[in-house]
C-alpha cells in the first residue's frame, strides 16, 4: 500500500501511538472541545478511525460552561500520552487553567469515559516512561525532570524518585526541548522532544542513555519544513509492526488547517532511530529527509472518514464521534427527536457573541479545502436571535439568520484585527435557508468564503472572504460550527438538517 504525506489532512496534533498486535491506537489534543482526548485506530498507519473519547466533560466549571465571561480557549486537555500497561490503558496530560495533571485508564480502549485520577500538580508535555518495573513521567520545557507515580499509575509516590535529568540549551533557541515521548528499546532510554533554533525551523531530536541517572547523548532526527519555511515537522512519536519494521508519526503546523500528522520509515543504525528516507550529514548526526509518498506492507483499512456528513435523522440523542461541543455542553438544549430528522439547538442563555455562545456543534476542516453546507429552518427563534454556520477560531467568520426588530436578516459577521465587523446583511422573508462556508487551503491561501440560497434557487455570496489565520488564543485549526445563540433572551430555537461536507 502507497502511503501519502500528510496522511491525516486535518487537525490532529500530538500524536502518541501505540499497537496491540496487528492495532494501532493513537490520542490527539483537542484542548477546549468535548468529549476529549479522542481515541483513534488503524491497522495500516494511515487510515485512521475515531473510536472512543478519553473523557466526556473535563471540569464542570465557569469557564468551561462559558458562564460569566471565562473560557478554556487555548487551554484544557494538551498533549496526551498514551500507553498501556499490565494490560490495561492509560492517558495522562496536563490541563494548565486547572493547575491538574490527569491519569486516565480503562480495561476497553475502545469504549468512551475512562476512569479518572487528578494529581494537583502540572507535569508539562510528559511522557509515560516504564523502567526497571517502576512507573515515571518525564516532563517539562527546557529543563526535562521525572517524577515517579505510585505501582497502580493512580499519583505521585510520596517517597519516589523526582529530580531534573538534564537541562537543554537556553541560548540561540526559540524554544527549548518539549513534547516529550519516551521510548524503551535494547536497553536504551529514548527521550524524544520537539525544539526549535532561532536560525532554524522546528525539528525533531532526542537523548539516549542506558540509565535513568545519564549520560544522554543527543542527536538531531529530523529538520525538513516539507515546503512550509520554518514549520518543521516535528513532535511526535516511534511505534514498531508484528514484523519489526519501525515508523514515526509526527506533525507539522500548516497554518489556519492547523497541525497536521506525517508518517514516514524509521531505520536503526548503531542503535539510533534514522527518520525518513534520505540521508543528509550535518552536525550532530544524520538527517533523513520525509517522503512526500512511500510503500507500507500493509493492506488498506477501511477506516470510516475523520470529517462526516450528517443528515441528523437520528432516532436517539447521541453524536456520530466526529462531532465535538465547543466547551461543555448543555444537554437539555439540543436535540435529534423534538423535531424528528433535524438538529435543535435552543437558546439555554443570553450570550455576547460566538465565542461565549453555548451548544456550539464542531467538526473539523482538511485540506485542501471543503465545502460545508447546511439547512437552516430559523421558524422558531425569538428577537436577538442568531443562527448559523461559523468558521471558527479567534478570528471567526459567521453566516446565518438573524432576528432584529420582528424581521429576518440574512447576517455575515466577522472578526477582524478591530473586531467584529458585519459584511452582508440582507432582509430576507424566508424562514428556510441553505448556508454554506467553503474553506480553501490550497496554496496556502487560507480563507473561508460565505454564501446562502433560499432552497432551489442559485446561491448568493454572502460578503468578503475571511483571511484565516491560525491564532494561538485557541490554538487550534479552524473547524466548521453549527450555532444558535440569544443576545437578548433565551428560549428561542434553530433547526438544523442535511450537514453535508465536501472536498475541493
Amino acid at each position: 500500500m502507497e502511503v501519502v504525506n500528510p496522511i491525516i489532512r486535518a487537525d490532529m496534533p500530538d500524536p502518541d501511538l501505540l499497537r496491540v498486535g496487528d492495532t494501532f491506537y493513537m490520542v490527539s489534543t483537542t484542548m477546549f472541545y468535548t468529549p476529549g482526548a479522542p481515541i483513534l485506530k488503524s491497522k495500516d498507519l494511515c487510515h485512521w478511525e475515531m473510536v472512543s473519547y478519553v473523557f466526556d466533560i473535563l471540569e464542570e466549571n465557569e469557564r468551561y460552561r462559558l458562564e460569566n465571561g471565562r473560557n478554556a480557549y487555548g487551554k484544557g486537555q494538551w498533549a496526551t500520552s498514551l500507553a498501556r500497561y499490565k494490560g490495561r490503558y492509560y492517558a495522562c496530560f496536563v490541563s494548565h487553567d486547572s493547575g491538574k495533571t490527569y491519569i486516565f485508564s480503562s480495561e476497553d480502549i475502545e469504549k468512551s469515559g475512562w476512569e479518572r485520577a487528578e494529581i494537583g500538580e502540572v507535569f508539562h508535555d510528559m511522557s509515560f516512561l516504564f523502567w526497571e518495573g517502576r512507573c515515571f513521567l518525564v516532563y517539562g520545557n527546557g529543563e526535562i525532570r521525572i517524577v515517579e507515580l505510585e505501582p497502580d499509575l493512580s499519583g505521585v509516590r510520596k517517597d519516589g524518585l523526582r529530580r531534573t535529568l538534564f537541562e537543554t540549551p537556553k541560548e540561540g533557541m526559540r524554544l527549548r526541548c518539549e513534547g516529550c515521548r519516551a521510548l524503551i528499546r535494547n536497553g536504551f532510554i529514548y527521550l524524544f522532544f520537539i525544539d526549535w533554533p532561532a536560525d532554524g525551523g522546528r525539528r525533531e531530536v532526542v537523548f539516549r542513555s542506558r540509565s535513568l541517572e545519564g549520560p544522554y547523548e543527543f542527536r538531531v532526527l529530523m529538520d525538513d519544513d516539507c515546503g512550509f519555511p520554518g514549520h518543521g515537522v516535528a513532535q511526535g512519536t516511534l511505534v514498531d509492526t508484528e514484523a519489526g519494521d519501525w515508523y514515526a508519526m509526527l506533525f507539522q503546523d500548516r497554518g489556519a488547517s492547523g497541525r497536521i500528522p506525517f508518517l514516514m520509515p524509521v531505520r536503526w543504525e548503531e542503535d539510533w532511530p534514522l527518520l525518513g528516507i534520505k540521508r543528509e550529514k550535518k552536525e550532530g548526526g544524520f538527517l533523513w529527509r520525509i517522503p512526500e509518498c512511500f510503500s507500507v506492507p500493509f493492506a488498506p483499512y477501511p477506516a470510516r472518514p475523520l470529517v462526516i456528513s450528517d443528515s441528523f435523522r437520528h432516532e436517539e440523542n447521541r453524536l456520530a464521534l466526529p462531532w465535538q461541543w465547543n466547551h461543555n455542553p448543555i444537554p437539555s438544549c439540543w436535540s435529534f427527536t423534538k423535531r424528528p430528522g433535524w438538529l435543535r439547538l435552543t437558546v439555554a442563555r443570553t450570550a455576547s457573541g460566538l465565542k461565549d455562545a453555548g451548544n456550539t456543534l464542531t467538526q473539523r476542516t482538511m485540506e485542501p479545502g471543503c465545502s460545508c453546507v447546511v439547512t437552516l429552518d430559523s421558524s422558531g427563534m425569538k428577537e436577538g436571535d442568531y443562527a448559523g454556520l461559523c468558521a471558527l477560531q479567534g478570528r471567526f467568520g459567521q453566516v446565518g439568520i438573524a432576528v432584529e426588530n420582528g424581521a429576518r436578516y440574512l447576517l455575515c459577521i466577522q472578526m477582524g484585527e478591530g473586531g467584529e465587523e458585519t459584511e452582508y446583511r440582507q432582509p430576507l422573508e424566508n424562514a428556510v435557508v441553505q448556508l454554506r462556508i467553503v474553506f480553501d487551503y490550497r496554496n496556502r491561501i487560507d480563507q473561508a468564503s460565505f454564501a446562502f440560497r433560499i432552497p432551489e434557487e442559485e446561491w448568493q455570496t454572502a460578503g468578503k472572504p475571511l483571511d484565516m489565520v491560525f491564532t494561538l488564543d485557541m490554538f487550534v485549526g479552524y473547524r466548521i460550527g453549527i450555532f444558535c445563540y440569544g443576545l437578548q433572551t433565551s428560549g428561542g430555537h434553530a433547526d438544523f438538517r442535511d450537514f453535508s461536507v465536501q472536498e475541493l
